[in-house]
């Protein structure tokens, strides 16, 4: 069943370590979120096979320390700014670790205070609701 309602608004989508690197599963959520109508999907700089981590899963915690140290930015604020420069409204994901990390990150980065963090499913049922 295709979705019939729409979803306007300018969405970017965070490949979650697991399925894009684990699994290489990068297509899909993406054709996913191109079936709802009024949802246009733009393309963050690090993306695909080429994502980066949110900082909360697996070693996530001694990346984020190791990226802290070296640039002063945790991942999921470097993700954050990544979208906001995408011009998205919606940060989609994939994985329960990442909603926090980056709603977190949205209150610390200049500008991103109108950024919302959904997971996929849920643009998926609004969708289907409307």
């Amino acid at each position: 069943v295709a979705p019939t309602g729409t979803v306007d608004a300018t969405v970017t989508y965070q490949d979650s370590c697991h399925l894009a690197h684990g699994q290489r599963i990068r297509e899909a959520p993406r054709q996913v979120m191109r079936a709802i109508p009024g949802l246009e999907l733009v393309e963050m700089s690090h993306n695909h096979k080429n994502s980066l981590c949110c900082g909360g899963g697996g070693g996530g915690m001694w990346l984020d320390g190791f990226q802290w140290e070296k640039a002063h930015v945790r991942l999921s604020e470097w993700r954050v700014s990544e979208a906001l420069e995408a011009g998205a409204e919606i940060l989609a994901v994939a994985c329960p670790y990442e909603s926090p990390r980056f709603e977190d990150a949205a209150k610390t980065v200049q500008g991103a205070g109108q950024l919302k963090v959904r997971d996929i499913a849920e643009l998926l049922v609004e969708a289907m609701g409307n």
